[in-house]
């Protein structure tokens, strides 16, 4: 499946991000601990960073989660599992679910295998 998005502007994103953090910041008078400099097709920018925006800046990046991220597979520990729970990396079920339905598939072919 292809997704399309809409391109996202890094440099514009971080300044949003340093705007909605900075009016929080205990010591607005302290000097910057820190400079990030954003580079894409779309330009560049530097951004100096005071104590209080990395650390909220780090926060937010520690937290983040992938959507796409539904853990590891319990058999191959692969991380691509698909919506269904469906490794792509060895074609099994994941979690319970994928016990209980592949449990069903069994009994299902043994019944189909039995006197007919």
């Amino acid at each position: 499946m292809v997704r399309v998005t809409t391109p996202l502007d890094p440099a514009a994103v971080i300044a949003e991000f340093i705007d909605a953090v900075a009016p929080y910041n205990p010591q607005p008078d302290a000097a910057p601990v820190a400079v990030i400099g954003v580079r894409t097709a779309l330009g560049e920018d530097v951004f100096t960073l005071s104590d209080h925006v990395v650390r909220a800046l780090c926060k937010a990046l520690v937290s983040y989660r992938d959507p796409e991220d539904r853990g590891s597979c319990s058999g191959c520990g692969g991380r691509h599992l698909d919506e269904n729970l469906h490794c792509r990396d060895c074609g099994q079920l994941h979690g319970i679910l994928g016990q209980v339905i592949a449990e069903h598939a069994r009994r299902v072919a043994a019944e189909n295998d039995g006197p007919q």
